[in-house]
């Protein structure tokens, strides 16, 4: 944490992740008493790790994987598990078929059999001088003391390794030699003498059956999934019910303060009594019968409470909006109207206007005007507990409608005047133009002779 903080300066060091117990493979083996063993991870490994062993065999066949030390294991049972090597076969030749198995212990300290191959070899006819590219001398016994020496120097080879790229956390594998190989008798010797075959090595991935000792199957673990899943629903929906519960509480603690305030002048006095004997007797229910009730149940109950509120509501809010759009209307009518006045009046503004469209502009602000004016007399005859004539959003329509139907008409921009056309100018040039490359100043009229006495103009340049 103090290297990650940009607080704190720390001296650098690595921290290397280690296996806290040793971890032993054990299977069937045709040597010493039929089983074979080997110490994959020894105690304080570097971790995470993968090393690769290799097995000669000709059928499927289990390893079993096992705490070394059971007395230094913290569990009653030192196994780890046993995994199972499907799908092995002989070679075609009859010999024992290469398999490389992939042990590893990943991040979290857990191991596992993570994959297993078997090495296919087939002879292809070559030249004299071309070497195999996977012989076994069959006159050497390759012995279990042998291949356990160099399985032992490349898991040192490997921790280097890990300890090197630890911070990228790679996978390091270590091909170990094989803990079973063929036996001696019975095999021939290649002749030096004659050509050697060209040997082609194909790698085909097995299937591995785990069986984990202490830890949850698949099948469990998704059947605990399932339940997480449903728990999750469930808590879903009981906040969805506290949510509508809470929202019907809500409504009545707020609506009634308002009923005796904000609400007040627009409700009669009848009305208010009756609301509020509504209000208390949801509260009541609240508390006894509708302590726990299904979710539809506060939504229905919010509902019926506001279709006697929302009228209310609406007459105070509609009360507090009307003037300012009714204020907005009635300055958009004047400011059109003065547009027509000042048509009318024949300013240059509006002189290229159509006067049948400025007439049409005229009729739908009188219409509106006088919608205006009907729509407010109403009104006013009304009292505040009474719903109103006519709403903002109607006011605000219209306004709109007045908007979209007259300033295209009035805003239309003045037509552009046109440049003379090419004939013109050309006809222009001849007359007023430079002649024979001379210049505008060479073309200039001379001031008239008779007038000594007349002057040019200041900055006007004189020519001889």
């Amino acid at each position: 944490c103090a290297i990650l903080s940009p607080a704190f300066k720390v001296r650098e060091f690595s921290i290397t992740d280690v296996v806290p117990y040793s971890i032993t493979l054990r299977w069937k083996s045709s040597y010493e008493e039929g089983t074979g063993e080997c110490e994959v991870f020894s105690k304080n490994h570097a971790a995470p790790f993968s090393k690769v062993i290799t097995f000669h065999k000709k059928e499927p066949f289990d390893l079993e994987a096992y705490y070394t030390h059971p007395h230094e294991v913290p569990y009653p049972d030192s196994r780890i598990g046993r995994f199972t090597i499907q799908n092995v076969g002989p070679q075609h030749d009859g010999d024992n078929s290469k398999v490389k198995v992939k042990v590893r212990v990943n991040i979290h300290g857990l191991f596992s059999v993570a994959s297993a191959s078997v090495i296919e070899k087939q002879s292809v006819e070559g030249d004299p001088s071309d070497t195999p590219m996977d012989t076994e001398s069959a006159g050497r016994n390759p012995g279990r003391d042998e291949e356990l020496d160099k399985m032992q120097v490349d898991q040192e080879e490997g921790v280097q390794k890990s300890q090197a790229e630890q911070q990228n956390q790679a996978d390091e594998e270590t091909e170990n030699a094989g803990t079973e190989t063929k036996a001696a008798s019975g095999e021939k010797q290649d002749n030096p003498s004659q050509p050697k075959a060209k040997t082609k090595v194909k790698s085909i991935d097995l299937p591995i059956q785990a069986s984990l000792y202490r830890q949850l199957g698949q099948d469990l673990i998704n059947s605990y999934i399932e339940n997480e899943g449903k728990m999750m629903m469930q808590d879903k929906l009981e906040k969805e019910r506290n949510d509508a519960k809470n929202a019907v509480e809500e409504y009545v603690y707020e609506f009634r303060d308002k009923l005796c305030g904000a609400f007040e002048k627009f409700i009669t006095e009848e009305d208010s009594n009756k609301l509020t004997l509504m209000l208390e007797d949801t509260e009541n229910w609240l508390y006894e019968d509708g302590e726990d009730q299904p979710k539809q149940v506060y939504m229905d109950k919010l509902q019926e409470l506001k279709k006697f509120g929302q009228p209310i509501q609406e007459r105070c809010m509609e009360h507090e909006e009307r003037p300012k759009v009714l204020n907005e209307l009635g300055k958009k009518i004047q400011l059109l109207m003065k547009a027509v006045e000042a048509y009318k009046n024949k300013d240059e503004k509006y002189d290229h206007l159509d006067p049948a469209e400025m007439e049409k502009v005229e009729k739908y602000i009188n219409e509106a005007m006088n919608w205006l004016n009907s729509k407010m007399n109403a009104q006013n005859k009304l009292s505040l507990t009474q719903d109103p004539v006519v709403k903002v959003a109607e006011i605000i329509a219209k306004s709109k409608e007045l908007d979209s139907f007259c300033n295209p008409i009035i805003s239309k921009p003045k037509p552009k005047i046109e440049p003379p056309s090419d004939g013109q100018s050309k006809a222009n040039g001849e007359h007023n133009g430079p002649v024979n490359g001379q210049s505008t100043a060479e073309t200039k009229p001379e001031p008239a002779k008779d007038n000594p006495q007349q002057t040019k103009p200041p900055g006007e340049m004189e020519v001889d």
